[in-house]
């Protein structure tokens, strides 16, 4: 028996999947207000007792002196009676918000302009993004929701937008609604060829884990690695798909396996528990193999005697047991039996004769063995046939789908150098 590597509790589980900082709610533009001034001025009709405040409200603004524009407000305030009077009170307000770089006064005059029904079409988009963004800072998130879905409505092309909008649906539990704007803007993202905010992935994921959606939570990671395929992510991603396998040892071993491929086993345990499963399904060289690549990555260390117990065990069989191998791999027995074509083509693959081992899957595939389908995908990305495992992959059924549709994520993805890149690229300026 061995001990397994990984913890159980929820706390754990929350804590692999990672915390990226969420974006911080932006100032208002200050360009928009300018612009609405010019387009909206002609159009309005303030009332004869307010164009004395008026006057002064344009001059202050136009000076940029805060004071007088306060002062100005005070005044304009008390005379304003109309719907434009109140309009152009909430439009200065908002000057005065930005020239104090003062967010409470910011959103107190987006609000006025937004419920007074007078602000322009090409002004909604960035009003309400930025009142959405300062209710999200205020943790009003029912109108944040309100606001940033009235900006995506109106066009708004703020990227920040869909992350503000997701987490405060996830914020008010409504993880459906959230999870929807996030799958939509990572869709956006790609297709414009952006890399997605990792936001959209982790936030949801984190959600979905509260809710103990596990195979929803799996999907959404999977989509977190077709863009963040580094190798710290794939060992969180099979962590979390370890925990749930629970006490299925054969497909425990299948999942090591994959974490070994993306290079993403780093820590003592893992190494561990690979090779003790190995051992007790009869691979030794497999076993052998795995505690050799933890001594070289340094994992592991050479002295260390629970390893090297397994290493006294298990090298004398693995020499043995290649050469019984190569044996049966040859004898027409082997391929006429499914089940024994596919028990020698798995310890074919553990000494590296993947050549082999890839006629002897397919016989056993061919005659109906559904494991045998999926390792002969394994064996194929390992011997480097990536467009035939992927084409092998996508015939496994059951229970091992989902462990090959990882594999072809591994297969397709960017490399993690690229994905870097691109992210660094693509990230909006300070």
């Amino acid at each position: 028996m061995f001990k397994r590597f990984r913890q159980t509790s929820a706390t754990a589980v929350a804590a692999v999947l990672g915390c990226a900082l969420i974006v911080a709610a932006p100032a208002a533009a200050k360009e928009k207000p300018k612009k609405e001034e010019e387009q909206k001025g002609a159009q309005l009709k303030p009332s004869k007792e307010f164009s004395p405040a008026l006057k002064k409200l344009t001059e202050a603004a136009k000076a940029k002196d805060m004071a007088a524009l306060e002062a100005a407000l005070a005044e304009g305030q008390a005379s304003a009676t109309s719907p434009d009077d109140k309009y152009l009170v909430s439009f200065y307000e908002l000057q005065l918000g930005i020239g104090k770089s003062d967010k409470a006064i910011q959103g107190k005059a987006l609000d006025g302009l937004l419920e007074s029904g007078l602000t322009p079409p090409e002004s909604l988009a960035p009003y309400n993004y930025f009142s959405g963004s300062f209710a999200y800072g205020d943790k009003d998130y029912a109108k944040a929701v309100k606001r940033l879905e009235a900006a995506k409505a109106a066009g708004s092309t703020e990227q920040s937008l869909p992350v503000l909008l997701m987490d405060s649906y996830l914020k008010l539990n409504q993880v459906d609604q959230g999870l929807a704007v996030a799958k939509d803007a990572i869709a956006a993202a790609r297709a414009a060829g952006r890399l997605p905010s990792e936001e959209l992935y982790v936030r949801p994921a984190s959600a979905l884990q509260a809710a103990k959606r596990n195979s929803e939570l799996l999907d959404m990671l999977a989509m977190r690695l077709q863009d963040y395929p580094q190798p710290v992510i794939w060992r969180n991603t099979l962590f979390i798909l370890l925990q749930q396998e629970a006490s299925d040892k054969v497909m425990n071993l299948d999942t090591f396996r994959l974490m070994r491929a993306t290079k993403s086993m780093t820590q003592r345990p893992e190494y561990l528990e690979y090779a003790a499963l190995a051992t007790e399904a009869g691979y030794p060289n497999e076993a052998v193999a795995v505690i050799k690549e933890g001594q070289a990555a340094n994992v592991i260390q050479t002295s260390d005697e629970r390893f090297n117990t397994i290493l006294e065990s298990q090298e004398p069989r693995a020499k043995a047991d290649a050469v019984a191998l190569k044996g049966d791999a040859a004898k027409p027995a082997t391929a006429a039996n499914p089940k024994l074509a596919r028990q020698t083509a798995d310890g074919l693959v553990g000494i590296g004769d993947y050549a082999a081992a890839i006629s002897l899957y397919e016989k056993a595939a061919a005659g109906g063995d559904p494991l045998a389908q999926y390792r002969l995908g394994v064996a194929q990305a390992l011997a480097g046939q990536k467009d035939a495992a992927i084409a092998s992959f996508a015939k496994v059924q059951g229970d091992r789908a989902r462990l090959a549709n990882l594999w072809t994520i591994h297969l397709s993805a960017k490399a993690p150098a690229a994905a870097a890149a691109a992210a660094a690229a693509t990230a909006p300026a300070n």
